[in-house]
């Protein structure tokens, strides 16, 4: 996925501003009303990064319908068909490695460091076609802190819920199961990329990653990955799925780079979804303020 750069929007600009009206409301349709969830500490001035403007959200059919998730099969539309099998409920994530206080998180934990007022991010995403999703979730640092992060900790390893049983695509070898992504720390800590537990003013649906999935708008939707049950801090740069099974095709970075094509098609326009036409791919898919500065002088036609 990529998506572009958010400038700081009220929030009935973002969706159906009645979602967000009554904020009771809005958390008893996900059965979250009885948490008593708290107000996290703003990571930007001003709030969280949440959009930009001139973008109109995808259609929630679309987002809902077209997906990548080798998890329950390969095509687009695998996953709405099959992920019914996936049981989101009791659900934790694990948080270890090079951190000074190990944490298990439960899914309710994770919902009572989020708040909807404050926490609603309208993110373009970009994989071979382009999405603008009203996402809700917490920055991925606000977690990382909690853990206390030693001063050996480098990268930031994510890994996929392992079950065959209720993930039917595992059970063939498409890729090296359990799907594993990772993030530089700096990256990680960056105040965009989120955990998501929501779109559209409701909790994930089991297709889109359900109960939590990493977002990371600047970089291709391989690395945003989907029902996380393990985040691990190391010192040494992980195995990644892709970079495993396609070492010439899918690096660490995966960052949006239309100055690097892939090696068997050009990267240098995308077609958004429900459109013909493509358009110029944005370096760092418009994102370039906030996040350039993680790699300057590096070589990205060779850290792709």
């Amino acid at each position: 996925m990529l998506i572009r750069r958010p400038d700081p929007i009220a929030g009935g600009e973002i969706t159906d501003e009645r979602v967000y009206q009554n904020r009771r409301r809005f958390l008893e349709t996900m059965g979250l009303a009885t948490l008593g969830l708290a107000a996290p500490g703003s990571l930007w001035a001003g709030g969280p990064p949440r959009a930009l403007q001139s973008d109109e959200l995808t259609p929630l059919e679309d987002v809902l319908s077209y997906n990548n998730f080798y998890e329950f099969g390969t095509g687009k539309d695998d996953p709405a068909k099959n992920a019914h099998t996936l049981r989101t409920r009791p659900w934790t994530v694990d948080v270890e490695g090079e951190v000074h206080e190990p944490r298990t998180f439960g899914i309710e934990d994770l919902w009572q460091r989020f708040t909807p007022e404050e926490r609603v991010y309208r993110l373009r995403c970009v994989e071979a076609w382009s999405m603008v999703i009203p996402w809700l979730g917490l920055p991925l640092r606000d977690l990382l802190s909690a853990v206390r992060p030693t001063s050996h900790a480098r990268y930031v390893e994510f890994t996929t819920l392992l079950d065959p049983e209720q993930m039917p695509g595992q059970r063939r070898g498409i890729l090296p199961w359990p799907y594993v992504e990772a993030l530089r720390l700096d990256e990680a800590m960056h105040p965009l990329t989120i955990l998501a537990l929501g779109l559209y003013g409701k909790a994930l649906p089991n297709q889109n990653g359900a109960p939590v999935r990493l977002v990371v708008p600047w970089k291709y939707g391989f690395k945003s990955i989907k029902s996380i049950v393990r985040i691990r801090l190391v010192r040494e740069q992980p195995t990644t799925t892709w970079n495993a099974a396609a070492p010439r095709e899918y690096g660490l970075y995966a960052n949006v780079n239309p100055m690097v094509d892939h090696p068997r098609w050009t990267q240098a326009r995308e077609r958004r979804i429900g459109e013909l036409r493509k358009r110029p791919t944005l370096m760092f898919n418009g994102y370039a303020d906030q996040v350039a500065s993680l790699y300057a002088g590096m070589d990205l036609r060779r850290n792709y």
